[in-house]
């Protein structure tokens, strides 16, 4: 006689999960039941897919500033902007209520209901309502000439500014001048952020005259902070307008409208039309004869999306309220006179 095939496992009558489970535990098997072979875990494979990836990934040092600055690179900035330029007028009162409340913005201050507003545009180059910005009541006081946060303050030595930690511009290359006013050199400066949050129009930090003004056609990189960390003479190379005003009380003053990525148009309110002179980008230099005058808090320009304002100051310029006012608001005392400004 033959010998007896073994059962087929399947074929057996299911067990009770208890007595599967006191199988387990005692090493013993039911007919027909295979005993898996011993052997590593997945979790301890040298080559497992999900682990061993992971903790890789983990320990590689990524530095996303440098691919952010490295993919910008090969960006086409001037036509980015451009086409930035052309999506925020088209009327939609949709985007207008995403862009709001996605940047926080402050719409209880607006000249306007938010309703009343039929592009992004309008939003970001909106005006305020009648007293929502205040000028200082001390005439002595240098205010702040836009909403922004302070991104870099002090002195200027030997003509060059601090950009960023390890990294400064010089004087003469932001302002395109060869020989700057000699107190500027040996000056002050601050840096303030405009980011697409905040109110976008630049106001006169002192009251003088508007004697004119310089554009000057650059690149149009980000300045923002990964931007400004790693590029060099950001400010210095992006495209500007330089505005020269000339106070009694508090010595020359340049305000320097920087642009940016997605902000490649500046508008002047004394110069309508500043957007045709510069159409060649070309550098271009104008004098306002006679000179404007301006009181602190006079509108001097519009950004037309967030960027940055630099502002050079007289060394009589003490700008010790910058370390407790992170955030500045137009018409808020920023510095103030210490001693006799310089004469033109």
């Amino acid at each position: 006689m033959g010998r007896t095939p073994p059962p087929i496992p399947w074929a057996e009558p299911p067990t009770h999960p208890k007595l599967r489970e006191r199988r387990r535990s005692s090493g013993t098997r039911a007919p027909g039941e295979i005993s898996p072979k011993p052997g590593p875990s997945r979790s301890s494979l040298p080559g497992n897919s999900t682990t061993h990836l992971e903790t890789t990934l983990k320990s590689v040092p990524v530095n996303t500033d440098a691919l952010f600055i490295w993919f910008v690179e090969f960006l086409p900035r001037r036509g980015l902007s451009r086409l930035a330029r052309h999506l925020s007028r088209i009327r939609s009162r949709w985007a207008v209520r995403y862009f709001a409340a996605a940047y926080g913005i402050a719409v209880h201050e607006a000249e306007r209901p938010l309703d009343e507003y039929s592009s992004v545009f309008e939003l970001f180059t909106r005006r305020l309502a009648p007293g929502a910005r205040p000028v200082d009541s001390n005439p002595g006081a240098l205010v702040s000439p836009v909403d922004a946060t302070v991104g870099a303050y002090g002195h200027i030595t030997a003509g060059q500014l601090v950009q960023a930690k390890g990294r400064v511009y010089t004087l003469s290359a932001l302002l395109a001048q060869e020989a700057p006013h000699p107190s500027t050199a040996d000056g002050r400066f601050a840096t303030l952020y405009l980011s697409p949050r905040d109110y976008h129009r630049v106001h006169s930090p002192a009251a003088g005259i508007l004697r004119g003004y310089t554009y000057v056609p650059g690149d149009l990189y980000p300045v923002n902070a990964p931007a400004v960390a790693r590029v060099d003479q950001l400010f210095a190379r992006n495209e500007r307008l330089v505005l020269h005003l000339d106070s009694s009380t508090h010595g020359p003053v340049e305000v320097v409208m920087v642009g940016a990525t997605n902000v490649g148009h500046m508008t002047l309110a004394a110069d309508p039309e500043l957007r045709a002179r510069c159409r060649r980008r070309e550098l271009l230099r104008h004098t306002f004869d006679p000179p404007i005058p301006v009181e602190r808090g006079d509108e001097l320009g519009v950004f037309e999306l967030g960027s940055t304002v630099v502002l050079i100051l007289d060394p009589s310029i003490d700008l010790h309220a910058l370390e407790t006012l992170a955030t500045p608001r137009v018409g808020q005392a920023i510095g103030h006179v210490v001693g006799p400004a310089t004469d033109d």
